[in-house]
């Protein structure tokens, strides 16, 4: 699910915006009038699009940008004007008067790139620290001294106990030397 937030003036055309977004199949995490209260619902996100008008009453857009979080995108309504002068900001930008298929079609593309960019970072190897492959090692030493294993098996131990108790594979060492420390 990608976090979706809507920040209009007018709160009632934030909930306008929100029930369409809503009977297109998008769940919107909320609607606010103020910069402040779209911060506000931000912090405690990790990601999302913020739909939100040029002008709010405590801020423009340009500032509001700068304060969301890292991972949230802009999705701008305004006029052709001032869209112009977006243009290389990294917001996306839709002209007003807004046509619903071009707002659905827009935020289908932000949370595609959303959900892929979530993907990529999921996916990108964890790299350990040299202190935490000695632990692994150690650990497997242990495991090869006790239970006459060989490396291999010692680590398909490791792996295995790391998925059947649901913790990393540095932490399943920790765990071993500590029990078998004894």
């Amino acid at each position: 699910m990608t976090n979706i937030i809507v920040a209009l003036p007018r709160l009632e055309d934030a909930k306008g915006i929100k029930n369409v977004l809503v009977r297109s199949g998008f769940q919107v995490t909320g609607c606010c009038s103020t910069g402040a209260q779209a911060i506000s619902q931000a912090d405690g996100l990790h990601d999302g699009i913020l739909i939100c008008s040029y002008r709010l009453a405590d801020m423009m857009y340009s500032q509001l940008q700068e304060c969301l979080p890292g991972g949230f995108e802009m999705l701008l309504m305004a006029s052709q004007s001032v869209i112009q002068e977006c243009y290389g900001n990294d917001i996306v930008c839709l002209t007003m008067p807004l046509k619903v298929n071009d707002l659905i079609s827009t935020v289908n593309m932000m949370t595609d790139q959303i959900l892929s960019r979530r993907r990529r970072q999921h996916l990108k190897a964890r790299t350990r620290t040299a202190e935490e492959d000695a632990l692994i090692l150690s650990a497997k030493e242990l495991l090869m001294a006790r239970n006459h294993m060989d490396e291999e098996e010692a680590h398909r131990y490791l792996q295995k106990c790391s998925m059947d108790s649901g913790t990393n594979l540095v932490e399943t060492a920790q765990m071993v030397l500590s029990v078998m420390k004894f």
